[in-house]
């Protein structure tokens, strides 16, 4: 049975004491809005990614040359301590992940991301750093930039606490003594990487003197869910090769994460559209922008790079041969297709590579 269907043959959901509640809103597998206002993230697309979306619990003794450690508040952060020293007093570089899933769906504790970021901890090596964000719709954006800020002012404050026992959380003591905040990397899958580019301009905006120590070094944007109206929907359909990700899908998801009455050109999907402030004007770290060359969104892509390099930003693009959106992140696709496998590993590297480079 196809996504549609499923959504068909569900309409309505029980809730408790009997009464059935009308579905107002969806996206197809995904989420059901209710008449109430309440949101149901039942999944309802094919069973086999289920598996995918199951979270994996912190774990203090090291699996694969890495810890892992859920430090609760807010925002909650994830992190992925590799077990190999750093430089220069033993610490390493910070990347910091903004999940995605439309800014509607998703958790970090999900498999699709630990598989990977678990894996580029210990390549890069780096400390990863998750971040759980809001969903929309029940908080739309801009709810999801200030969280991604929100993490960056609490590793800021976990790094500048001192070693008198002012952390009381074990894991955030991990935190301060193994990551290097002078060299914070800001990656993002998807919609996440839509909040890379706005997180780092909003860090640009305030000054380097009001986030010292912290310093964000550089953006990766992975295959960012950039939208225009121009776009030609046929090409993208024919190129496309994922059934998880439709343009239905992101024009939904939108619609229901962007500020109410805000369309396609609305900066947060299209931040080098005619309605967004000029590129020139942005304050923005050296970007390393991975896309799909099957995505839907390549095009977009495509063009914020270019906008990027006109605006004399510091830019370098991955090309991902033959990918469809967002590859890396299923586990199963990436254990048993040597070509998705391949080109997991060239991302991997090239993310390593940047790291290094500033």
């Amino acid at each position: 049975m196809d996504n549609a269907n499923v959504a068909e043959s569900q309409p309505q959901v029980q809730a408790a004491g009997g009464r059935s509640r009308k579905v107002v809103d969806e996206v197809s597998g995904w989420l059901r809005v209710l008449d109430d206002g309440t949101v149901d993230r039942t999944w309802t697309g094919p069973p086999e990614a289920l598996p995918l979306m199951q979270p994996v619990a912190p774990y203090a003794v090291p699996r694969d040359g890495h810890t892992l450690h859920d430090i609760p508040g807010e925002p909650s952060l994830r992190v992925y301590l590799p077990e190999t020293n750093g430089g220069e007093g033993g610490r390493l570089p910070v990347i910091v992940h903004l999940h995605g899933g439309g800014f509607c769906v998703s958790h970090p504790s999900w498999l699709m991301y630990h598989h990977f970021y678990s894996r580029l901890a210990c390549a890069v090596p780096a400390v990863v750093v998750s971040v759980e964000l809001p969903l929309a719709p029940e908080r739309r954006l801009p709810a999801h930039i200030d969280t991604g800020v929100a993490a960056l002012r609490r590793l800021r404050s976990i790094a500048l606490s001192s070693e008198d026992g002012a952390l009381d959380d074990p894991a955030a003591k991990l935190l301060r003594e193994a990551g290097d905040v002078s060299r914070v990397f800001l990656v993002g899958d998807s919609s996440g990487a839509n909040l890379v580019h706005f997180v780092s301009a909003r860090v640009g905006q305030d000054g380097a003197g009001t986030w010292a120590p912290l310093r964000v070094a550089g953006g990766i944007p992975i295959h960012p869910g950039f939208v225009r109206e121009t776009r030609s929907r046929s090409e993208l359909e024919v190129r496309s090769d994922s059934v998880f990700f439709t343009l239905d899908m992101l024009d939904k998801f939108n619609a229901m994460a962007l500020p109410v009455g805000a369309g396609k050109e609305h900066p947060f999907t299209c931040p080098m559209g005619p309605q967004a402030p000029p590129l020139e004007s942005v304050p923005l770290p050296p970007m390393l922008v991975a896309v799909g060359e099957n995505d839907l969104v390549r095009d977009r892509n495509l063009e914020y790079c270019d906008a990027l390099r006109a605006a004399g930003k510091e830019v370098a693009v991955l090309i991902n041969r033959g990918m469809s959106h967002a590859f890396y992140l299923n586990k199963f696709a990436v254990d048993m297709d040597p070509c998705t496998a391949e080109r997991t590993q060239e991302l991997i590297d090239a993310i390593a590579s940047f790291v290094s480079c500033h």
